[in-house]
């Protein structure tokens, strides 16, 4: 593990997330706290430290105030592969942060599909036993759950720090916690979106639903969001697709539910990737103007698709707030700060849909992706 001189102290890069779980988490406990194998984040942040980090990433960057001897070593092990540019863009919001704050750095990418788990865990293995390499690990799992004793193993070797990317529930059972999480409310999100489409749409719409992956991700972005217009508005849900996340399962799902489930006119997908293939059968079958479709997150292809008319409304991140924040948890690690850290971070999400005017969707844009840059990113 590297070291590095800051402000003339001799500071570990290690930040306290694992010694934190030892017996001190949860801070506190929300009333459903024994139904759920994981925390939230109101339950593990201490008050006013999340709030904090979102003002200093929303804000311009302040140099690092240490120097280095050698630049800090980056692996990043996440599904980059795939077609949401979620990974890319949190990427490059994650090194131009650094470049701002005036840290030295070197990356090391390890790219999978999000269907490609056995591969994640190759990766964290060769990470894990190369730990003298790195200095900082960032984590992104195919699923919470099927990477748990991947993200414990990462989280327990001292020789790096472990952040995870796009997970923002802890694992009660994770006998090492990683330093800190990095992601967006799915939960948050869901019910963002529940209050737009009741508001939009009505009572006693007819739903069906392009799911991801059993999991926590999908659970809420797709089981809350259910629940809530089921419970709120009197919803009907008459079919629901596992599509694994792949523009291939979109495509599929959306196809059988055309064909099969007529009476659907709102048809929900949990991700790009499978919005993406949605509205590539709705095109196909001159049905895009039928079916109010949704996505998931706000990507720069999903903001395309409503510009072209082919996709109503999507959850949107303004995403480059994950990258950003971990290159300042960086730099408060590196100069001795790491207690002013939240365990969780948050981004905000706010609803993009075909209503707004092209400069409302453009001005979202720019604030989203002020340091990945507007538009679809090249593949």
């Amino acid at each position: 593990m590297k070291r590095l001189i800051t402000t003339g102290l001799l500071v570990s890069m290690t930040l306290t997330g694992a010694a934190l779980a030892d017996g001190h988490l949860p801070l506190k406990e929300l009333p459903d706290v024994g139904d759920r194998d994981y925390w939230v984040p109101d339950e593990v942040n201490a008050e006013g430290k999340l709030e904090a980090l979102q003002e200093v990433v929303g804000s311009a960057a302040q140099t690092f105030s240490g120097t280095q001897d050698a630049p800090i070593q980056i692996a990043l092990i996440y599904p980059s592969a795939d077609t949401s540019d979620f990974w890319a863009r949190n990427y490059l919001a994650l090194t131009k942060r650094l470049d701002e704050l005036g840290i030295e750095y070197e990356t090391t990418e390890f790219a999978s599909r999000q269907i490609e788990h056995s591969l994640q865990s190759t990766y964290a293995n060769q990470v894990e036993q190369d730990a003298d390499l790195y200095d900082y690990v960032i984590f992104g799992p195919s699923e919470l759950a099927i990477q748990a004793d991947n993200i414990d193993k990462l989280s327990a070797n001292e020789g790096f720090s472990t952040y995870v990317w796009a997970f923002h529930t802890p694992l009660k059972d994770l006998a090492n916690q990683p330093d800190a999480w990095f992601d967006f409310s799915s939960a948050a999100g869901a019910l963002t979106m529940c209050d737009y489409m009741i508001g939009r749409l009505g009572e006693g719409v007819t739903m069906a639903m392009n799911r991801g992956i059993p999991g926590i991700t999908d659970n809420q972005r797709s089981g809350d969001f259910k629940s809530c217009v089921e419970e709120k508005a009197g919803w009907t849900t008459v079919y629901e697709h596992y599509g694994e996340y792949q523009r291939e399962g979109g495509f599929e799902g959306t196809s059988l539910i055309m064909q099969a489930y007529p009476e659907a006119t709102t048809i929900h997908n949990a991700n790009t990737a499978m919005a993406m293939g949605s509205v590539e059968a709705q095109v196909a079958m001159g049905k895009e103007k039928d079916i109010f479709s949704t996505g998931w997150g706000g990507t720069g292809l999903e903001l395309e698709a409503i510009r072209r008319g082919e996709l109503d409304a999507t959850p949107m991140r303004m995403g480059d707030d994950v990258g950003a924040a971990t290159a300042e948890a960086i730099k408060a690690d590196l100069e001795g700060r790491a207690d002013e850290l939240p365990f969780v971070f948050l981004g905000r999400i706010t609803v993009a849909h075909d209503e707004m005017s092209v400069e409302e969707i453009d001005a979202l844009e720019q604030e989203a992706f002020r340091f990945s840059g507007v538009g679809a990113l090249e593949r």
